[in-house]
C-alpha cells in the first residue's frame, strides 16, 4: 500500500501544481483585499465561497489526473453535447436585473440565486471535441493538402457553429473571442496551410478596419445601432477609445482601473490598501488589486507565474508525443493566454472590456472550477504518460530475467 501511494505520488507533475496553488492563493487574498473594502458585509460569505469552489475544483483536476486517453476520447462527444445543452439554459433561465447589468444571458438563474455560466465549462469540451476531430481526420492521411485543410475546417466550422450561435443568443461577446482564440490555436497548431490561413486573416483585418473607420465616423455609432450592435457595446468602445472623456459616466470603471495600477507604483502601498473605488474589482478588475498593492514587483510576479505554467505545459506535451493530448494542451494553453491578455489589457486600458476573468484569480466558480479542470487534464497527461513508462520498464526487466 506505501509502495502505491509513493508510486501515484511520484507520477503528480508538481512543476504544473505549484504555480498554480500560488495563483490560487494570490487571487484568495485579493478578494479579502476587494471584499474588506467593497462589500464588508458579505466578505465571509464570498470567501467561504471561493474556498469552497477551489476545493470543488482541485477535487474534480486529482480526479480527472486518473483518467485514461481512451476514456477521454470516449467520453469526449458526449461532454461536447452536454455542454451544447447546458448553453441552452441561459436563454430560459436568467436573471433580468442580471441581464440589465450586463447586456447578457450568459448565467443559470433561478429567482435570486444565480447559478453557474454554463459557456465556462463549454471550453473545456469544445477544447476535447476539437481536439478529437483533428485527431480523427488526419489519422491516415499521408500528407495534408489544400483540400484536406479546406474539409477540416468545414469540420471545425460545424463543431463551431453551434457554439457561436448560442452564445449570440446570449449575446456574450467576451467569451466568443475566447472561443475564437481556441479555434485560432487548433488551426495552426493542426498544420493548416498559411495559403488558406493569409487570406482568411487578411479579410478579419480588412473587415476590423472597416468596422473603426464607420464607428468613427460622425454617425457611424448611430448606423451600427441601427445595423443592430447593442448600445453597452458602442459604449464599451467609446470608453475604451477615449477613456477620460468619459471618465464620469461610461468609462468610468475602465479610468478608474489605470489609475488604481498607476497608483501602485514599483512596490505597491502594501497588502490591503485600497484608496480607489473600481466596480466590481473582485472579478473583472481583481489586477488592480494586485498592482494597487504590491505594485509593479507583484504584478509581474504574477504574470511569472503564468509563465512558468504555461511553460510546463508546454514541455509536458513535447514529452508525450501524442496527438490528442498535444491539441488538447494547445486549446486550454490558449484559452488560458487570450484571459490573461484580455483580463490585464482591459485593466490597464490597451483593450476594450469584455468581462472576462483572470485565470485561477478572479472571483467566481464557474471559470476557477472550468480552469482547474483543465489543469487536472495535463496532469492527466503527465500521469498516464508516467504511468505507461513505468509499465514499459516493468515489461522489459521481466524479458531481460527471462532471458538470463
Amino acid at each position: 500500500m506505501t509502495h502505491k501511494v509513493k508510486a501515484v505520488d511520484q507520477r503528480i507533475d508538481y512543476a504544473i501544481i505549484l504555480p498554480v496553488f500560488f495563483l490560487v492563493l494570490i487571487g484568495f487574498v485579493s478578494i479579502y483585499a476587494a471584499t474588506y473594502h467593497d462589500y464588508p458585509q458579505h466578505m465571509a460569505r464570498m470567501l467561504i465561497q471561493q474556498g469552497l469552489w477551489i476545493l470543488f475544483g482541485s477535487v474534480l483536476a486529482f480526479i480527472l489526473m486518473f483518467f485514461k486517453r481512451s476514456f477521454l476520447w470516449k467520453l469526449t462527444p458526449y461532454l461536447y453535447g452536454l455542454g451544447l445543452m447546458l448553453m441552452v439554459l441561459p436563454l430560459l433561465f436568467y436573471s433580468p436585473q442580471l441581464v440589465a447589468a450586463t447586456g447578457a444571458k450568459n448565467w443559470i438563474s433561478l429567482g435570486s440565486v444565480t447559478l453557474f455560466q454554463p459557456s465556462e465549462f463549454m471550453k473545456i469540451s469544445y477544447i476535447l471535441v476539437m481536439a478529437r476531430l483533428t485527431v480523427w481526420f488526419r489519422q491516415g492521411k499521408e500528407r495534408s493538402d489544400l483540400k484536406a485543410d479546406w474539409q477540416l475546417l468545414g469540420l471545425y466550422a460545424l463543431v463551431t457553429l453551434p457554439v457561436m450561435v448560442l452564445l449570440a443568443l446570449q449575446k456574450d461577446f467576451g467569451t466568443a473571442l475566447v472561443f475564437f482564440a481556441i479555434l485560432s490555436g487548433m488551426v495552426l497548431i493542426a498544420g493548416i496551410s498559411w495559403r488558406i490561413i493569409l487570406p482568411i486573416l487578411l479579410v478579419l483585418v480588412l473587415l476590423l478596419a472597416g468596422f473603426f473607420l464607420v464607428f468613427l465616423l460622425p454617425q457611424g455609432k448611430e448606423l451600427l445601432y441601427h445595423l443592430g450592435m447593442d448600445t453597452y457595446k458602442i459604449n464599451r468602445i467609446s470608453a475604451w477609445l477615449t477613456p477620460f472623456d468619459f471618465s464620469e459616466t461610461i468609462a468610468y470603471q475602465q479610468t478608474q482601473s489605470m489609475i488604481s495600477i498607476g497608483s501602485g507604483g514599483f512596490r505597491g502601498k502594501g497588502f490591503n490598501v485600497i484608496d480607489l473605488p473600481v466596480p466590481v474589482r473582485e472579478s473583472d478588475m481583481i489586477f488592480t488589486v494586485i498592482a494597487e498593492n504590491f505594485g509593479f514587483i507583484g504584478s509581474t510576479f504574477l504574470l511569472t507565474l503564468y509563465l512558468l505554467l504555461i511553460y510546463r505545459m508546454v514541455r509536458v506535451t513535447f514529452e508525450l508525443n501524442n496527438l490528442f493530448y498535444t491539441y488538447i494542451a494547445t486549446g486550454f494553453i490558449m484559452m488560458i493566454l487570450f484571459h490573461i491578455f484580455e483580463n490585464i489589457g482591459a485593466a490597464t486600458g490597451i483593450l476594450p472590456l469584455t468581462g472576462i476573468p483572470l485565470p485561477f484569480i478572479s472571483q467566481g466558480g464557474s471559470a476557477l472550477i472550468s480552469n482547474l479542470i483543465g489543469v487536472g487534464l495535463i496532469l492527466s497527461m503527465h500521469y498516464q504518460h508516467t504511468l505507461a513508462k513505468e509499465a514499459q520498464s516493468e515489461k522489459e526487466l521481466r524479458r531481460s530475467f527471462k532471458y538470463q
